[in-house]
């Protein structure tokens, strides 16, 4: 469908509109080109795919602005912001970025943008959302055992160190206290981690079929044996699984044997993406010792008092306003919402052990 061409002289706000659009078009195309160039085959296609579509976007724009389009407009901060992201890191962050701003596409209610033009801005969040799904199903596990460690650790250590300070105790009674929070919070963490990877793999283990079971298979009776029954427990219908013993028995084919190398290396595959149980413990730690930490720091440096008291509030504050954001970007959601919502659950707890431990500083007092 072809546009009727103006004859009318753009007002003033429909061209810095225009210039608006265009400057924007051209940062999206660049961070798409970023994220391109730091990714191959399949993915480095849908890319620059998405570069073209922009691409398009952008001529529309230099059609309706004419002569007006050479004037330079800055590029909206958010934009900037994820171009600089792109080429210096080139992250699943920066795809979840781009999922929001394609999904908050003004195009739809813009009578100069064509319907084609909202509609693949549409198209290109359903795309970017399936990029940075691959994205976020790579570091998943890194990325949980990490956010909810160290949120953990924030959250659990201030409301020690608050509750013991609004007991009216001394500041190195507190100091010890949150020392003490560190270490138990960060020994359990990393013991429950150790159990329970260790006993998923020792449940993938029980289930691993046995590769030396299938050297006996020339030994067993073409007209009556159970290799029909192992491929029925692996979840086959009986008809295939008959069709696959047969197969089998004559040496057609061993590539769907569940007592086959290839099963095993499903089962290699499995214990490899839970990882090591001695690895998860020592990440478990680290993480939720490093959130555990921060709100001690004031009492390290020899502060007391209420006074270390709110800087430690504070600076778990930001913590928590961070690992929110980090949430939020990388679930597509509103960074500023899930850092809010963050803080809120981080001082509510805090709040609750503060007045817990006025109530019984009082008490004893």
């Amino acid at each position: 469908m072809t546009e009727t061409p103006r004859t009318e002289r753009p007002r003033p706000s429909d061209i810095r509109r225009w210039r608006q659009y265009l400057a924007d078009e051209r940062a999206e195309a660049a961070v798409y080109r970023y994220l391109a160039a730091r990714r191959d085959g399949e993915e480095r296609e849908i890319l620059n795919g998405l570069v073209e579509a922009e691409r398009r976007h952008e001529q529309h724009w230099l059609d309706l602005l004419g002569p007006d389009a050479h004037k330079p407009t800055r590029v909206a901060l958010r934009t900037r912001i994820m171009g600089f992201l792109a080429r210096h890191f080139g992250s699943v962050f920066v795809l979840a970025l781009m999922q929001r701003t394609e999904s908050r596409s003004p195009y739809a209610d813009d009578a100069d943008a064509t319907d084609a033009m909202a509609a693949d801005e549409k198209i290109h969040e359903e795309v970017v959302r399936g990029l940075a799904a691959r994205g976020r199903s790579r570091l998943s596990g890194t990325f949980r055992a990490a956010v909810f460690g160290a949120n953990d650790g924030l959250v659990s250590n201030l409301a020690l160190v608050l509750g013991m300070s609004a007991t009216g105790v001394g500041t190195h009674v507190v100091l010890a206290s949150g020392i003490a929070g560190l270490l138990a919070g960060a020994l359990s963490m990393a013991a429950g981690e150790f159990v329970s990877v260790r006993s998923q793999r020792e449940l993938l283990h029980s289930t691993t079929p046995n590769p030396q079971t299938r050297h006996l298979l020339p030994d067993l009776d073409v007209d009556a044996n159970e290799l029909a029954l192992l491929y029925r427990a692996r979840g086959m219908s009986p008809e295939v699984a008959q069709e696959h013993a047969d197969e089998m028995l004559r040496g057609e084919d061993c590539r769907h044997v569940g007592i086959a190398t290839g099963s095993v290396r499903v089962q290699r595959d499995e214990h490899e993406a839970i990882g090591s149980a001695g690895g998860a413990a020592l990440s478990s730690f680290l993480f939720f010792a490093s959130g555990a930490v921060v709100a001690v720091i004031p009492y390290l440096f020899g502060m007391g008092g209420i006074g270390a008291a709110v800087l430690a509030a504070v600076l778990v504050g930001i913590a928590l306003l961070c690992t929110g954001a980090i949430v939020g970007v990388l679930s597509g959601a509103s960074p500023f919402k899930r850092a809010l919502r963050q803080l809120a659950i981080g001082y509510g707890a805090a709040a609750v052990t503060y007045l817990l431990g006025l109530a019984f500083g009082a008490t004893i007092g």
